[in-house]
């Protein structure tokens, strides 16, 4: 079976806790603390690898986790971090979030974070200080980063195989390449996406058989529908007809409206037309047949070929090398384009981290909660013991240090106002 899309939660494990602890020791009435702080969980991280094509795995496991960091121990001792998850997907495959995509994976060997885990924890040795000789604060591990993905596979390949059934396509992949897909004498013998890779002279070419269209496709008649997302990636399409078909310029005319209805990127796509199955014509069969073909599509290379006969390959993957280091050219060019020259002014990281929001909610009660959002406070609230004293005033100091406090009197806020930050509840001040 062939999948090419599959959805997944993803859940980065959790950091550690910190410790409270003091020393204890022999003639010492009043150790200092010695409380470690808890690990980092375990990311989730994806690997591009060549030995897959199918995501098929992932309908059997939905769940992807890293693993949680351990807590903090007494005598200064770190909990252990949390084991990463190393999770192997086909090269290109897109992940997205959201509708949103996060990552796409291009190369052999690639890596990306796709959720990150959370810190671990601080014990309270950290927060001994000169004026604080016997903290009890420690602070809790943070949540690992943890939502559904949506998992989507499209080949990539320099040039794509599309046509009607039987027109050809496996067998030239066959013969061409390294690739042995299933061939036989109906439609739709090809249900799943096929690789090849040709040499041809010094260089190669790798070529996907991507199943045959048929009218309507692009609206999800027959097979093509769910795999024409295959052919957006290659760099040159090789269309493929068989030469015995009857009015074979409305064929070429068929196969090029349904990859424009797919998509508008379609119509300017490179292309390279071969008629198959020439082995039992005249010449001046074929030639009539290319002519044909020719007036229909304009300036676009025309050959005949016969896979079983090996008559006319060379040609053709000599003409596909050609106009596939043309566009690779091309899009070398346009990326050095858009790039020189250009000064990128963007909000630093560090500020984004720090900025913060206050919006007002109306209790039904008539009271006001004043809501704090922002990257900083909220990882800092994530981190604290809410039940106890010495960690919700430790959150109270931070929201002066960082300005917080200022704005929320001058909002309006008194000592005793709610205050919300990830949906945990308490006052300005200490009541």
């Amino acid at each position: 079976m062939f999948v090419d899309t599959a959805k997944v939660t993803v859940q980065a494990g959790r950091g550690g806790d910190g410790a409270v602890s003091f020393r204890h020791e022999i003639y010492v009435d009043k150790g200092g603390p010695d409380g470690g702080a808890g690990g980092k969980g375990g990311d989730v991280i994806f690997v591009a690898t060549e030995n897959l094509n199918t995501l098929i795995d992932f309908r059997y496991k939905p769940e992807l986790k890293g693993e949680p960091g351990q807590a903090g121990a007494k005598r200064d001792r770190h909990g252990k971090s949390g084991a990463p998850n190393y999770v192997k997907v086909p090269v290109g495959t897109l992940v997205k979030k959201d509708g949103v995509v996060i990552a796409e994976f291009t190369e052999n060997g690639q890596e990306a974070v796709i959720a990150k885990g959370g810190d671990g924890g601080f014990g309270n040795a950290h927060f001994k200080s000169s004026v604080r000789q016997a903290p009890k604060i420690a602070e809790k591990g943070e949540p690992g980063d943890a939502f559904e993905a949506e998992l989507e596979l499209k080949l990539l390949a320099d040039v794509g195989l599309v046509g009607f059934p039987n027109a050809g396509k496996s067998t030239f992949l066959s013969v061409v390449s390294n690739a042995r897909p299933e061939i036989a004498d109906y439609a739709f013998t090809t249900l799943t996406p096929n690789l090849g890779v040709a040499d041809i002279d010094d260089g190669s070419l790798l070529i996907a058989d991507i199943p045959g269209l048929i009218e309507g496709a692009s609206e999800g008649k027959g097979l093509g529908d769910a795999f024409l997302r295959h052919v957006e990636r290659t760099a040159v399409i090789l269309h493929l007809i068989d030469a015995y078909t009857d009015d074979i310029a409305a064929a070429y005319k068929t196969i090029r409206g349904e990859l424009a209805a797919y998509s508008d990127d379609f119509v300017a796509r490179p292309e390279v037309i071969a008629l198959t199955k020439t082995e039992g014509l005249d010449e001046d069969i074929i030639a009539m047949q290319v002519e044909a073909v020719k007036a229909a599509a304009g300036d676009v290379p025309v050959l005949a070929v016969s896979s079983q006969a090996h008559k006319g390959l060379i040609e053709v993957l000599r003409a596909l090398r050609t106009r596939v280091e043309e566009v690779r050219q091309q899009d070398a060019e346009k990326e050095a384009e858009e790039t020189d020259g250009m000064a990128v002014i963007s909000l630093g990281q560090e500020v984004k981290a720090l900025s913060w929001h206050i919006k007002k909610r109306e209790q039904e009660d008539g009271t006001t909660v004043f809501v704090v959002t922002g990257h900083k406070i909220e990882k800092f609230a994530r981190r604290t013991h809410f039940d106890t004293y010495e960690g919700l005033n430790r959150l109270r100091d931070i929201m002066k240090k960082m300005g917080i406090t200022h704005a929320l009197t001058r909002d309006g806020a008194e000592g005793d106002s709610i205050i919300s930050i990830i949906g945990e509840e308490f006052t300005l001040i200490e009541q």
